[in-house]
This record gives C-alpha cells, sequence and structure tokens, in this order.
C-alpha cells in the first residue's frame, strides 16, 4: 500500500481511519475462524486445564510479541512513539480496572472483542452487551463516571509523564522481548499439539497477532509521512468503542484509525461466518443471563477504560511493546476473571 499516494487522494485523518477498516477487516476474519478469546483462555486456567482456548491466546500473544520485536529490532517501528508508551500510566487503574475487568469478561461471557466479533454473526446477546460496554466505556471517559475514573487513576502513576517499558525496567537484553515470544511461541504450539487443534485453527490464531503488529506498524509509518499528528496505535476497542458510538452522532467529522477499527472488526467477522454458514440469531436463555451480561459489560465498560485498555489493547497491543500498566492489567485480568468463576460459576455448577 503506498501511503503517500493515498494521503494524497483521501487525506491523512481519512486515511488513518481506512488503515483501522483495513486491519479491523482482517482482526475480524481471524478472530472468527479462531475463536480467539481471553475470557475463555482464563475459565479454562481457573478450572485447571490448558486446553485449546489456552492455547490460541498463547499463540496469538507470542505472535504479536515476536512481529512487533521484529519490527522494533529492524527499526521498521518505535514503541517509544506509541500511544500507551507515550502518556503517563496508571499503575492504580492497572490495577483496578484489570480486576473490575476480568470479572466483567466471565460475567458478560465474552471480551469486548469477541462480543463484537459475536454480534456479527447475529448474537442478539452480544449485541446488547456490546452497546452498554460501548455507552459504559464512553460515561467513563467524559461521562458522570469520569471523576471517579480519574481519581482511581491518579492514585499510582508513571513518572516523568510517560509509561515504563518492562524491559529497560529490567534491564534486560534488548533481545529479550522477542526471546519471550519465541519460548511462548513454542509453549502454545506444545499445546496446540496435545489438545489436537487443527492447522487452520492454529493460522487464525496467529493471524490475530499479526494484525496487532500490523496496525502499530501502519500507523507508525503513516505518522512518518503525515503533517498533522497521527497516533501510533493498535488493536484496542474500550475506546475505538466509545469513540465509534459518539461518531454516530456527528459522522465523518472526527477521522481516526479508531474510527474504522470497530466498523471493520464487524465487516470481517460478518464475511467470515457467512462464508462457513455461521450466522444465525442467538438470544438470551433467561432474565437472569440478561441481567449478568448488562452487569459484566457495565463492569468491562469502566474497567477497560480505568485500566487504559481491554483485554486486547492491554493484554496482546501493549504487552508486546512491553507498556508496564499494560502487562500489570493483564495480569490483573487474569486474577480478577479467575476469582470470578471461582465465586460464581464454578460455585453455581457445583450445587447443580
Amino acid at each position: 500500500m503506498d501511503l503517500i499516494a493515498v494521503t494524497d487522494q483521501l487525506g491523512e485523518y481519512p486515511t488513518s481511519a481506512l488503515l483501522g477498516l483495513f486491519v479491523g477487516v482482517l482482526f475480524g476474519v481471524a478472530a472468527q475462524r479462531s475463536a480467539f478469546c481471553l475470557r475463555a483462555a482464563t475459565v479454562e486456567f481457573a478450572r485447571g486445564r490448558l486446553g485449546p482456548r489456552m492455547a490460541v491466546w498463547l499463540l496469538t500473544f507470542s505472535t504479536a510479541v515476536v512481529w512487533v520485536q521484529v519490527a522494533r529490532l529492524n527499526g521498521w517501528f518505535d514503541p517509544g512513539e506509541a500511544r500507551m508508551l507515550a502518556v503517563t500510566g496508571s499503575i492504580s487503574g492497572a490495577i483496578i480496572g484489570g480486576l473490575i475487568f476480568g470479572g466483567g469478561m466471565i460475567l458478560a461471557r465474552g471480551c469486548p472483542g469477541r462480543l463484537l466479533v459475536l454480534a456479527a454473526t447475529g448474537n442478539l446477546r452480544s449485541i446488547l452487551s456490546g452497546l452498554v460496554f460501548a455507552v459504559t466505556a464512553q460515561m467513563a471517559l467524559r461521562g458522570w463516571m469520569s471523576a471517579t475514573r480519574t481519581d482511581l487513576a491518579e492514585l499510582w502513576t508513571t513518572p516523568d509523564g510517560r509509561n515504563l517499558n518492562v524491559v529497560r525496567l529490567l534491564h534486560l537484553p534488548d533481545w529479550s522481548g522477542f526471546a519471550l515470544g519465541a519460548v511462548t511461541a513454542v509453549l502454545a504450539l506444545y499445546l496446540a499439539r496435545r489438545n489436537r487443534i487443527s492447522p487452520g485453527i492454529l493460522i487464525f490464531g496467529a493471524g490475530v497477532g499479526v494484525t496487532v503488529a500490523l496496525g502499530y506498524f501502519l500507523t507508525y509509518s503513516l505518522s512518518r509521512i503525515a503533517f498533522e499528528p497521527i497516533t501510533v496505535t493498535s488493536l484496542t476497542f474500550t475506546g475505538p468503542s466509545a469513540n465509534t458510538l459518539m461518531a454516530m452522532l456527528e459522522p465523518f467529522a472526527n477521522w481516526s484509525f479508531d474510527i474504522g477499527l470497530v466498523p471493520g472488526v464487524f465487516l470481517g467477522s460478518f464475511l467470515a461466518a457467512s462464508l462457513v454458514g455461521g450466522l444465525r440469531f442467538q438470544t438470551f436463555e433467561s432474565a437472569g443471563q440478561t441481567r449478568r451480561s448488562i452487569m459484566g459489560a457495565v463492569m468491562m465498560g469502566f474497567g477497560g477504560m480505568l485500566a487504559g485498555g481491554c483485554s486486547i489493547g492491554n493484554g496482546v497491543s501493549g504487552s508486546s511493546i512491553f507498556a508496564l500498566t499494560a502487562w500489570v492489567a493483564l495480569i490483573s485480568m487474569w486474577v480478577g476473571g479467575v476469582i470470578t468463576d471461582w465465586l460464581i460459576d464454578q460455585r453455581r455448577e457445583g450445587a447443580r
């Protein structure tokens, strides 16, 4: 893709939105075909299993880390200019928000990215939960929840107005990020073989990770040639969901990578599902499930905004550039998810 030619024709901000749409379509296809989901992997882990969902998640994570670090080592991408590392990080927000988000994704039976993918296939539960998530994220960003979010986020922040890089913080070798990704990939492939996961699922699972690296590379490349400030970012769904919701009120006013991402994921998932006959309407099974899903979506909306990103924004995109708050948030999401599964789902299933 010749970015200079595209920006000359469309302008810099519309080009950024087009890149978001492109990356979103690829992610939607890969996520729909691989069933990638942090919530499913967390449930397996909480129940003492390293099953297929864990294998897919580890493969996605490792692929993103490997390719992002390859791009960094070759000078194709500078993580220091990424939005997550270029601003002050909130460690308190990552811990508190991550715990809340982790509990919410268990209750909602899916993380925001997974809900968006399922919504495109006709899952009415995911459509409602996704809308509640987006509305809550917007309220936490600029609405009546924003003051509480700000107070919690300011309890413990990183110094000097920037986030911290875990590799540099621990004084690790420059290649250690790539090495971690490679070792994790070996573990993922071992689990995939043990769980007899098909090559197609593995390819699409790895494809989710590739889209993270691609998002960083494309937005970074555009920022190098643009006269206007272009945000260097990749896949995340908390901020983009809130921004997309507001963009519906004023279409074509604020072009950005985020604005193109959400509809791109929806379109990609719809196309992938339609090609394999995966489109079908699904709804709630009971009033209790409806209440549970709405509560989970509210928790994810507030928790994700407080943590600075969702399970993909922190757990894959942020972790692949080794942002400290992303790693803290990812661990907190795992902990929150495991505790919620123990306290609610496993107890309920044991009672039955």
